[in-house]
């Protein structure tokens, strides 16, 4: 296994942005040659102190905002990028983006900011209120994640680098665009500049004070936020005086008051709120609709939002595909009865090789002697066993090629003897069910898929049989994969479709033929289509099956972030230890929740709880591992594992204690984390800070400090590091500049 990949919890939590497959080059260039600084020294790290000081400039929440609020004011317009773990990115982020004289700079543009990766795994808590991100202050992750492949198609010229600062104009066109800059000093001489050299002027603000429903109307954040603050600090009155203004707005009510009302304790604010929410025709209402849609409500209120989905389709498609998905999961399958399966869930050991061979003989001894629909069908089937069976399959003295043809031999066989049987009478889910699954794996989908529906809608209730498990499946995948190409295509389907997936994967649930890659399926498809609690049932469901799948696992931690943050994902693996007798692998997966935990405290800032969670994930990393020694399916490659992961947590220990300025504290971790596992030392983490990052921003804080016997003790560290490979001391390949030379750190 090669630790030098990043991990951390950007598998739990930056997997929405991530998966949009963005990778951003990283933009700081090598240190001014004129001045021999270090890029330590240019763009130094923020302190735990900076971290806590409040962002000082304006972001507004989306593009359009910023963009009508230029308009109104004749203010230019400012799109600043930034990434997580670059070294400028977290001087401009940590830094200068909180400094009272960088405020001023930014007051004459209108801002917005841009950057993929998320820093809290919520936008909002169980009260409807904005989460505000605490890298940026002002916008949610959601928004500053949303905003990025907008201004990448308008702006970016198919670059993406990171820091970036581009002014447009309210034409709408580029005026500087500045990046691969070698200092902060030469930026903000643009950004200066951008303002003193232009010709028109902002418009005067009307006198006098806005009315309260101008406010409410406005986009502009700072209108927004002040009209949130007053429902929030508000008493029933005045929030019910608030919701019955922005009802008077119609379409353009505002969606956050809207979603603080949804999520509150009052019902006939909800109902208000809803009744508002289904007139919008804002796309964004949608997703808050599918949020509201969560929440118990009458029948009638539910309706209302579910056809305001419809109506929404009109602007963005993913409405109409919303409201079917609803109904679907509304009511049940006509085609899959999943209440008739109980499920032992209990898999039987696959027969031997010799006893698929066996049944193969057994029902062509059967055919030799009277052949009938019935020794027809049981031919057929034991072929399809023996096709699918890779130990039957691919003998040892064939190659790749011969094993395929035959297994296609096998297939055909199975096929011609299953459309015997049908000429003979025969009839029944075994039959279409032997059809289905030879014409699918014979390169026939369509006709297949037709079997599969008849085979599935006979199927009797707690068939245990593999067959059964293979057509339900081959059935479930057809119904996915029309449901996506109608999507796509912006075609409607019926909600059937969606009840007949959700269904046929319940029953596999319970299979005892299935496999996790089922309730994975599952869960997939449902947050596919946006229907967040069901998904998290089946992986809750599955999880209980299948306790040491890493896949759900990793499902399970991305749910539990966006419900409740990194608490409620601590909180669930403690639980689970705390049981009486507690599944295997549990310490694992429980060290993974934790470190993963402490990297999302680290974003919040909370030091304090992120090195609570890292020490925790210490400990069960270490018990897991010895657990991993003591089995018998141990393997050294997993223990390794263990320690590449408690050198991880280590490492993001010291850098915590650097942060509150601990040096000796830093010093010894940092030694710590290098003697355990020193291949692992220039991996990264979630944060984007692997150990001998760590260690040389630790070395550049101690040298300030004159602590000349710590600056010693980690030079000392390092020189043993690259006495085992060093490679580990180069500085990693997007952070080299635009040419990309190797770069060893500088001292």
């Amino acid at each position: 296994m090669d630790h030098r990949t990043q991990t951390g919890w950007i598998d739990g939590v930056a997997t929405a942005a991530l998966g949009l497959g963005l990778l951003l080059a990283l933009t700081a260039g090598p240190a001014s040659a004129q001045d021999g600084r270090s890029r330590e020294e240019i763009w130094y790290a923020p302190t735990a102190e900076d971290w806590a000081k409040p962002c000082l400039i304006t972001w507004q929440r989306t593009w359009d905002d910023a963009v009508a609020l230029a308009l109104r004011t004749g203010r230019p317009l400012m799109i600043a990028v930034n990434m997580d773990g670059e070294i400028a990115s977290e001087h401009y982020a940590g830094v200068r983006y909180r400094q009272p004289d960088i405020g001023k700079l930014f007051e004459p543009y209108v801002s917005v900011i841009a950057s993929v990766y998320r820093h809290t795994p919520r936008d909002h808590d169980d009260d409807g209120n904005r989460i505000p991100c605490p890298r940026f202050g002002g916008v949610t992750c959601g928004e500053h994640i949303a905003i990025e492949p907008l201004l990448h198609d308008q702006y970016f010229d198919e670059t993406r680098v990171a820091p970036r600062h581009i002014m447009v104009e309210l034409d709408k066109q580029e005026v500087y665009d500045v990046y691969y800059a070698f200092d902060t000093e030469s930026v903000f001489e643009r950004i200066t500049s951008g303002i003193t050299e232009r010709v028109l002027q902002p418009y005067p603000e009307p006198e006098g004070d806005r009315t309260l429903e101008e406010r409410i109307a406005s986009t502009d954040a700072t209108d927004r936020i002040y009209v949130e603050t007053l429902y929030r600090e508000g008493d029933r009155k005045a929030r019910k005086d608030l919701l019955q203004r922005a009802e008077s707005l119609g379409s353009k009510a505002p969606l956050q008051i809207l979603r603080q009302a949804l999520f509150g304790l009052d019902t006939e604010l909800a109902t208000i709120a809803r009744r508002t929410l289904a007139a919008s025709d804002n796309p964004a209402a949608i997703d808050l609709i599918m949020e509201a849609l969560k929440v118990p409500m009458p029948a009638d209120d539910r309706l209302l939002l579910v056809s305001a989905l419809d109506r929404l389709g009109d602007i963005d498609p993913r409405g109409k595909t919303l409201a079917v998905v609803q109904r679907g999961l509304g009511n049940g399958s006509t085609a899959v009865d999943a209440s008739g399966w109980s499920g032992s869930t209990r898999r039987a050991a696959g027969p031997e090789r010799g006893a698929v061979e066996s049944r193969v003989e057994y029902a062509a001894a059967r055919l030799s002697g009277a052949s009938s629909a019935e020794a027809e069908l049981e031919f057929a089937e034991a072929m399809l066993a023996l096709a699918v069976d890779p130990r039957a399959t691919i003998s040892p003295r064939a190659s790749g090629v011969q094993a395929g043809k035959l297994a296609r031999l096998r297939f055909q066989d199975a096929l011609d003897a299953a459309l015997r049987a049908e000429e003979a009478g025969a009839s029944g889910w075994r039959l279409d069910a032997a059809v289905s699954l030879a014409r699918w794996y014979l390169g026939d989908p369509v006709r297949a898929q037709e079997r599969a529906a008849r085979a599935v809608q006979a199927l009797p209730g707690g068939t245990e049989t593999w067959n059964a498990m293979a057509v339900l499946s081959l059935f479930a995948k057809g119904r996915r994969e029309a449901i996506e190409a109608a999507s796509k295509n912006g075609v409607e389907f019926p909600p059937e479709w969606v009840a007949d997936v959700h269904a046929a994967y319940t029953v596999l649930g319970r299979h005892p033929e299935a496999s996790d890659q089922h309730v994975l399926q599952h869960h997939d498809f449902l947050r596919g289509l946006g229907a967040d609690g069901p998904a998290l049932e089946a992986l809750e469901s599955g999880l209980s099956r299948f306790p040491a799948s890493a896949e759900l696992h990793g499902r399970l931690r991305m749910a539990l972030l966006k419900e409740g943050g990194p608490l409620r994902l601590e909180e669930y693996y403690q639980e689970a230890l705390a049981e009486p007798e507690p599944r295997r692998h549990t310490d694992w997966y429980g060290a993974h929740a934790a470190r993963i935990a402490a990297e999302v405290w680290r974003f919040t800032p909370a030091p304090e709880s992120a090195d609570a969670a890292y020490t925790q994930a210490w400990a069960a990393y270490a018990r897991a591992e010895e657990l991993y020694l003591q089995w018998e399916e141990a393997n050294p490659e997993t223990a390794d594992s263990g320690r590449h992961y408690r050198a991880l947590c280590i490492a993001g220990r010291a850098r915590l204690a650097s942060e509150k300025n601990e040096r000796e504290s830093a010093v010894a971790l940092i030694e710590e984390a290098f003697r355990l596992r020193p291949l692992s030392a220039a991996t990264r983490d979630g944060v984007g800070m692997s150990p001998v990052g760590a260690a040389f921003m630790i070395r550049r804080r101690a040298s300030e400090e004159d602590r000349v016997d710590l600056v010693a003790r980690i030079d000392a560290a390092l020189d043993e590091l690259a006495a085992v490979d060093p490679t580990l001391l180069d500085i990693p390949v997007n952070e080299r500049g635009p040419r990309g030379d190797r770069v060893r750190r500088r001292r």
